[in-house]
């Protein structure tokens, strides 16, 4: 009898223990949470990148699943791999299906620039990260690239410019020239070397993002002018055909190069560390990530007519040069996955 009154008492002490966890368990309501939820859980984010094959949309698919799993919305990726074409119908299937949220990364500024206007005209919030139509949609999260042409010219300027004893002579290897990275970017940079008038643009070669097409134009700009001082190739995936080219050409010491990117530790900080970059402009991906996963959560919540009141998100731009490519401003795809983009 002893022994059943022990495991009754037991058995209504485990009851009671587990009511109180249980109770302990349930959320504080602090008036805002409750609602905050609500708002985001079973709704739809439709996300469609240039590509998933590379650092900046993997770092903001990271942090859109990761937000996700935190408050129960759905992301919807679609990988069109580089592919306006495929990309163009991927994001009209997404609006035929009606997303409470969809996300563009065009690649060009005008090839999703009549989609935009369609969602929105459609009842969606959009989202443009890193680069943008015409059409602002409802918020753009992503880089500056007034800014980094700025900084580009600042830095090539130092490197070849007056009182470098150096030709003063640079080149510009751009991606797609319909990009609003070439459209913005190039125009600054250029500006901004109109201030040293010992400095010279002697070519401008597009390389479609493409590294063996940079290797290419890179080769043929040292070769015609074997003075040269500097290039500027707006990203450095493309940049390691140009720094190939200056390899090869044995011009490593003479010829500057500066690239752009999203802080990713291996392709930047490790790539200036070595020599390959001069310095690097970055504009954080993994801050542009949780930049991206705020402006989702927030126009969720405040539900805006959609392209009523567009806003900016605009990323800080750093330089990684010899001096800071090992202070840890680069981050790893590892220690994202692992720690998260917040």
């Amino acid at each position: 009898m002893r022994v059943k009154a022990l495991l009754k008492a037991a058995v209504l002490v485990a009851v009671a223990t587990c009511a109180t966890v249980a109770a302990l368990a349930d959320e504080y309501d602090d008036g805002q949470i409750k609602t905050t939820r609500q708002a985001l859980k079973g709704k739809k984010v439709g996300f469609v990148p240039l590509s998933l094959g590379f650092d900046l949309p993997q770092a903001w698919y990271v942090g859109l699943k990761e937000d996700a799993a935190k408050w129960g919305y759905e992301v919807i990726v679609r990988d069109p791999n580089w592919n306006v074409r495929v990309g163009a119908q991927a994001l009209n299937q997404l609006i035929a299906d009606k997303p409470d949220v969809l996300i563009f990364h065009p690649l060009e500024t005008q090839a999703y620039a009549e989609l935009v206007r369609g969602a929105l005209g459609d009842g969606i919030n959009v989202i443009q990260v890193n680069m943008k139509s015409p059409n602002n949609g409802d918020a753009y999260v992503g880089a500056n690239w007034y800014e980094i042409g700025v900084m580009a010219g600042k830095q090539l300027s130092k490197m070849c410019g007056s009182g470098s004893g150096k030709s003063g002579k640079v080149a510009i290897v751009q991606g797609v020239p319909t990009t609003a990275t070439s459209q913005i970017a190039i125009p600054e940079f250029e500006d901004k070397l109109k201030g040293h008038p010992e400095m010279k643009v002697v070519a401008n070669q597009s390389a479609d993002w493409d590294a063996t097409k940079a290797h290419a134009a890179a080769s043929t700009i040292i070769k015609q002018n074997p003075d040269l001082c500097g290039i500027c190739d707006l990203w450095e995936e493309q940049a390691m055909g140009t720094a190939a080219a200056i390899r090869e050409a044995g011009k490593q010491a003479d010829v500057a190069l500066i690239t752009y990117g999203g802080g990713q530790k291996q392709a930047k900080c490790d790539n200036v560390a070595n020599g390959t970059f001069s310095a690097d402009i970055i504009a954080d991906a993994k801050v542009q990530a949780a930049d991206l996963v705020n402006t989702v959560d927030f126009v969720l919540q405040a539900k805006p007519k959609p392209g009523s009141a567009p806003f900016g998100v605009y990323t800080p731009t750093e330089v990684i040069d010899k001096e800071s490519a090992d202070v840890g401003l680069c981050w790893t795809m590892d220690d994202l996955k692992k720690f998260g983009v917040r």
